[in-house]
């Protein structure tokens, strides 16, 4: 029997890696994370400082899978963990004891203020205020102590931290839908896609913001960005970027798509018979026009759509090609309006005119098929918005864009100027239907959910600085980060997602919970360094906060009550006096014989009665009444209970003999796992002990000297496949002819002349004495070396006259 393992993807490497010659005192340990050596030690030691920058950081990151990395701002390095969730019990977390340095090929000469990873964990994001790098973690080039020297790229230095430029970056983040792609909002109002496998200095893609119109009059918010956000997994906002302004206003982008990113067959079919159906069949010719835009730039970035009734049952995913209108720029869609009822107007400017202080992060959030943004502001107020409507592309006819191609004509960089739509309307009232703005260009609208306020005290001089990201496993729950600790804020209500019956009480407002307090709020100095949410499959998750002292903060978070309804109360017990929900009986027996009979024949005692005798008439009279009284309603009854439960006897009987029938298959299913549970155990161990084997092997290979070269390239491949041509011919016919002038020597060495003229030779060559200058000799040999080029060429002119005059006769004849 033979078995086959693979190295599990979520398997620690230092686990993987141990040598065959490693003793049982150097195994791997695990240790809970909190009490990690890295963790107790910069603890004992003092290590870290309090950082005195207002900006909130985050330098610790999640690959989600089994790999947690940790940046060291005193050292320069990562540090690596492997951690297990889970294990051994539900609610721990353990790390080995044993973790990785990570140290960059370059000097990193800027302070790091975030960290974060792409989406198959191969890079590292190093972001500062003064430099941006890019740490590829398997990309080592060599190993000394424990230690691995890995690859590290700068990023965009020509262009946001040039000495003579003043643009900085203002938020970096990798691209949802591929490896190699991040994404730059910088102070000068461009929004820049870069792309690491082709140009680190020049952008792919570049889109120049212009929220304002020429001539008219805006605050200074108004074109200062803030944050972006990517789209996510519904529609067409996979292809939408969110930007945030200082005021609150909310523009999109779409469609926007890295070159080579993937997306799956189904989604892109369905943007794709969207557009048919409802654009190109609208009565109006803008909506006509937009979607037949979309549907040609849909079909021209995805090719295979053309051909989806041949390859639709093959294809599972698609691959963006580089593709741009030449005569049309995309429009800055918005700002968002929200949503108003009847006639009233919303003259607000902005989004968020009813918060104060200024927007300072931005979180876009999906949930099923609500689409959520959360826009954080200075006063620590958080205002939570859905969008109403679906996202459609638009673009401005007539301005071009600028496009970069290579020697073959494929495009390899655009960039366009995004002006906003000036037809855009500023008010959607409520009762306006949604459907007759399809395809016309308008941006969504806003739906105002809440509008959370933490109560956050304003710090000095500085602003609230707060920081939001999603939980991986709940994604109504939202946690925010600020100098006081961190927050939960949960969704109750959702508008497509959510089961509304019409009334008020359904849409509860979000709840917030404290998570983690800390006693630094009262100061301008932010109390943490990093934060990260954990999950498993099981359904667990917890928070994961490291202090700029490097002590490690873990908190279980509950999740299974997070968004039970509010008329259900998980703590009432069955005896509390409240009233409990009416259970239904089963239809077994109806329910006006489990309510029993309903008249009471035993009326109040009263004095008359207790004077009455039994045997006078009014007393007979009595007794007769209630007899009579019985007969209906308990005799009857009795019947009625006796035909039902003489009616419904076989129905109880199956019910019962079903009952019976699954428990003796429950019986012999567990006696046949009792049974097997040996086997499998010893199973087990046995795959166990030659997955241990392989790994010895497979560290054994690792080793080998070929493992670490390089495949040969094409042209490589090339050169050698023509050696390994020449050297089936040319050598051959070279030994041949080595081998034929060895015999004729031989022949010629044996033979009686020979011998007398070798003899003679010597003779000659011993008497005779150079009477030529050097100068001469070594001028001969070069005429003689010249005369073999020359007759060379020759022979090869000739060999050309004989090929031309071989080819006329073959014409001729």
């Amino acid at each position: 029997m033979k078995f086959s393992f693979a190295l599990s993807e979520t398997e620690p490497e230092e686990r993987r890696t141990l040598s065959p010659f490693t003793s049982k005192e150097e195994q791997l340990e695990w240790v809970p994370l909190q009490k990690h050596p890295v963790f107790s030690a910069s603890i004992n030691d003092g290590a870290g400082a309090v950082s005195s920058s207002p900006a909130l950081s985050n330098l610790i990151a999640w690959d989600g899978a089994s790999r947690l990395y940790l940046w060291d701002s005193n050292k320069c390095y990562l540090h690596r963990f492997s951690i297990r969730l889970g294990d051994p019990e539900p609610t721990s977390v353990v790390a080995a004891s044993s973790s990785k340095v990570l140290q960059p090929d370059i000097q990193v000469d800027f302070v790091v203020n975030n960290i974060s990873i792409n989406r198959n964990g191969s890079a590292m994001l190093l972001e500062g205020s003064n430099g941006l790098c890019v740490m590829y973690l398997y990309g080592r080039t060599s190993t000394k102590d424990n230690t691995i020297i890995c690859r590290t790229v700068k990023l965009g230095s020509g262009i946001y931290f040039d000495s003579n430029s003043s643009v900085r970056t203002l938020q970096v983040l990798w691209h949802p839908y591929t490896d190699t792609h991040l994404g730059i909002l910088s102070s000068d109002s461009v929004f820049r896609l870069f792309d690491l496998s082709s140009n680190l200095e020049q952008p792919e893609q570049e889109y120049y913001l212009q929220p304002v119109e020429p001539g008219r009059c805006y605050n200074t918010g108004s074109i200062c960005p803030v944050g972006f956000s990517f789209g996510g997994e519904h529609l067409w906002d996979r292809f939408s970027v969110f930007v945030l302004f200082a005021d609150g206003s909310v523009y999109i982008l779409c469609p926007v798509v890295p070159f080579g990113s993937v997306y799956r067959w189904e989604s892109i079919v369905e943007i794709y018979n969207d557009a048919q159906t409802f654009g190109l069949k609208s009565s109006n010719s803008r909506a006509v026009s937009n979607s037949s835009i979309a549907i040609a730039w849909l079909e021209a970035t995805f090719p295979e759509l053309t051909h989806q009734d041949l390859e639709g049952g093959t294809i599972s995913a698609l691959k963006a090609h580089p593709y741009a209108q030449f005569d049309v720029s995309l429009s800055l869609q918005g700002p968002l309006r929200k949503l108003c009822h009847g006639g009233e107007e919303d003259d607000s400017e902005g989004q968020g005119a009813n918060c104060e202080g200024r927007a300072v992060d931005f979180l876009y959030n999906s949930v099923s098929k609500d689409s959520i943004l959360v826009t954080a502001w200075s006063s620590g107020q958080l205002q939570i918005d859905a969008l109403a409507d679906e996202i459609h592309p638009a673009w401005n006819v007539g301005s071009r864009p600028r496009f970069c191609v290579d020697s073959r004509d494929h495009i390899c960089g655009l960039a366009m100027i995004c002006d906003s739509n000036p037809d855009e309307p500023s008010v959607v009232k409520l009762d306006q239907p949604l459907d007759d703005t399809l395809w016309l260009g308008h941006p969504p609208p806003l739906l105002r959910l809440a509008v959370v306020d933490l109560a956050l005290p304003k710090i000095g001089d500085y602003d609230n600085l707060l920081k939001m990201f999603i939980d991986p496993l709940i994604p109504e729950r939202i946690y925010c980060v600020h100098r006081g600790g961190v927050d939960s804020i949960v969704l109750h209500f959702l508008p497509f997602t959510s089961q509304t019956s019409g009334k008020d009480e359904t849409m509860r407002a979000p709840s917030v919970q404290p998570i983690l307090g800390t006693c630094r709020g009262v100061s301008s100095s932010p109390p943490l360094c990093g934060l990260v949410a954990l999950a498993d499959s099981v359904g667990y998750s917890w928070i994961l906060g490291v202090t700029f002292s490097q002590e490690c903060i873990l908190v279980e978070m509950k999740s299974w009550d997070v968004l039970l309804p509010h008329h259900i109360d998980v703590g009432k017990k069955p005896g509390s006096s409240e009233e409990l929900p009416e259970i239904d009986p089963p239809d077994i027996i109806s329910k006006e014989l489990l309510s029993g009979p309903k008249v009471d024949i035993i009326p109040q005692v009263s004095p008359n009665l207790r004077l009455m005798a039994s045997d006078s008439i009014e007393g007979r009279s009595t007794l007769n009444q209630y007899f009579k009284l019985f007969n209906e309603n308990y005799v009857e009854y009795a019947h009625k209970v006796f035909f039902e439960l003489k009616h419904h006897a076989t129905q109880l009987k199956k019910i019962i003999d079903d009952q019976h029938v699954r428990v003796t298959e429950a019986k012999k299913k567990l006696l046949k796992v009792e049974e097997k549970q040996p086997s499998l155990e010893d199973r087990l161990n046995h795959a166990i002990q030659v997955h241990e084997h392989l790994e010895e092997r497979l560290q054994g290979l690792r080793d080998l000297p070929g493992v670490r070269k390089k495949p040969l390239s094409r042209a490589e491949r090339q050169f050698k496949s023509e050696l390994d041509r020449f050297a089936g011919l040319e050598l051959d016919a070279l030994h041949s002819s080595i081998e034929a002038l060895n015999g004729r020597l031989r022949r010629y060495s044996h033979s009686p002349q020979g011998n007398a003229s070798n003899s003679a030779r010597r003779q000659l060559a011993s008497r005779r004495k150079p009477h030529l200058p050097d100068a001469q000799i070594a001028h001969l040999r070069s005429s003689i070396e010249k005369l073999s080029l020359i007759n060379d060429e020759n022979t090869k002119k000739v060999k050309l006259v004989e090929s031309a005059l071989k080819s006329r006769k073959t014409t001729d004849g």
